[in-house]
């Protein structure tokens, strides 16, 4: 196939799509530890900051469905400029309140926009993407979400001062910028959506379809491109069922609450072993350049060891590193630590992505992928409140021990996959074309490929 989203009409949308996801995760990743230092200057204890930081998904439990639903039937990019809207506006608004309930309620508010920018634009990322490009692109745009998490951390730890009484106001001075961090995200938002607007209706599915030889070759790229088919929304219960979906929700979910205890909990633990909240924001941001550093290199590492077994491999590897951070290590050894623990965590979230997106039922993709941000947003409401309660009886490391076992049950779950002999990307090919069906992309770095065939490039060969 010639006319992949990856080559025609090019990839520009996707590079304007990294960089508004990167002002806005930045925004995110700035106002997190931002809150859970101004919760403690506002006299919360382990706990409280467990409870803030778990409402912060608790909106989005509720509204990822719905969401979801909404934008498998129309467009997704008008979902980007709310998400903003309403990220800028719970930053803010945190940075005014004074008391820990005006705060959760705001958390909300951030965690609503968040959820509400990412569901729209990972739909655009599936739409737009044949399947054989789709680890590529769901890598490069996770890279905007380490840039924030990168660059946020860093400015947090730099505007907030734990020196007496200036907590309160420098932290809510950091929760002020990180809203027009926020609104910055406006400067990518052009364009990001294909003309016609729905799941089949982009350039790059168009010519993907005019690339394959034949009507049948034609309908197989339609579908792997992501085209719906009309008729009733398949149930929760039906996506759920579909092999690989429950598995991909679950690696995510236990990925995602790593990373968001870490920023929410670090900050606790650096103030219990008295290291400086500029010291703790480089910390974070040293986790999230290792993990950009992960996803510039996931498509030679698929094509070493495979899908399957990277994700288990790697969540494993994470179990071992987020356990570690319990111990007294020093601040080297701490740094090194969460170093190699951001490289570990890098693989889960755009390899769940695309075992979600491929292993979905056609005309379900985006409440699939909505299902898989549920997940995620129950495991950031449960996760923080069990850390908090965890931490309030054996201490603050306590809550890394509890991350690592959830890593390591991620690890078991995507291990299952090695035995059952794949993941969605096989289904993929198996229904779009036969196994030994040739490839119309040259073995580049970009198209190498991988030992599970990939279902884009076989849907694009007649069958024989």
């Amino acid at each position: 196939m010639t006319g992949t989203t990856g080559t025609t009409p090019g990839r520009g949308w996707l590079l304007r799509l990294v960089i508004a996801f990167a002002f806005a995760q930045g925004a995110v990743s700035m106002a997190r530890p931002a809150v859970s230092y101004r919760a403690l200057a506002l006299g919360a204890d382990a706990r409280a900051v467990g409870i803030i930081a778990g409402v912060y998904a608790l909106l989005p439990l509720f509204a990822a469905v719905p969401l979801g639903r909404r934008t498998d039937h129309g467009r997704a990019a008008p979902l980007l400029p709310v998400g903003v809207v309403l990220i800028a506006g719970g930053c803010a608004l945190s940075g005014q309140a004074g008391s820990l309930s005006a705060m959760a309620l705001w958390s909300g508010v951030m965690g609503l926009g968040h959820l509400a920018f990412v569901i729209g634009a990972q739909s655009i990322v599936a739409r737009r993407s044949a399947a054989a490009d789709q680890d590529r692109n769901f890598g490069h745009f996770t890279i905007g979400a380490s840039l924030g998490q990168l660059v946020g951390p860093i400015l947090a730890g730099l505007l907030v001062s734990a020196r007496g009484d200036q907590l309160a106001r420098t932290s809510a001075t950091a929760l002020l910028v990180s809203a027009a961090v926020a609104m910055c995200a406006f400067a990518g938002l052009w364009r990001v959506e294909s003309a016609g607007g729905s799941a089949g209706g982009g350039p790059g599915e168009r010519a993907g379809a005019r690339g394959a030889r034949g009507a049948r070759g034609a309908r197989a790229a339609a579908r792997g491109a992501g085209e719906r088919p009309a008729g009733r929304p398949v149930s929760v219960w039906g996506i759920m069922r579909s092999r690989g979906v429950a598995s991909g929700i679950f690696i995510s979910l236990a990925v995602l609450s790593t990373t968001d205890v870490l920023t929410a909990y670090l900050p606790v633990l650096g103030e219990h072993r008295g290291i400086a909240p500029a010291t703790v924001g480089l910390l974070l941001s040293l986790r999230a350049a290792a993990t950009i550093a992960c996803r510039l290199v996931m498509t030679p590492m698929i094509r070493l060891v495979g899908r399957t077994a990277l994700m288990a491999g790697s969540c494993l590897l994470a179990a071992v590193l987020c356990a570690s951070v319990a111990l007294p290590l020093p601040v080297w050894g701490l740094a090194t630590a969460l170093a190699l623990l951001g490289f570990a965590l890098g693989v889960g979230q755009p390899l769940s992505m695309t075992t979600v997106v491929q292993a979905a039922p056609d005309g379900a993709r985006s409440t699939a992928l909505a299902l898989r941000l549920t997940g995620n947003r129950f495991g950031q409401a449960a996760a923080p409140a069990a850390a908090g309660a965890l931490a309030g009886l054996a201490g603050t490391a306590a809550p890394f021990v509890l991350l690592g076992l959830l890593l390591l049950g991620s690890a078991a779950v995507a291990g299952r996959g090695l035995r059952h002999g794949g993941d969605g990307a096989s289904r993929t090919a198996a229904r779009g074309a036969p196994r030994d069906a040739p490839s119309d992309h040259p073995p580049t770095p970009d198209h190498a490929p991988g030992p599970e065939p990939r279902g884009g490039e076989a849907a694009t060969r007649p069958r024989p």
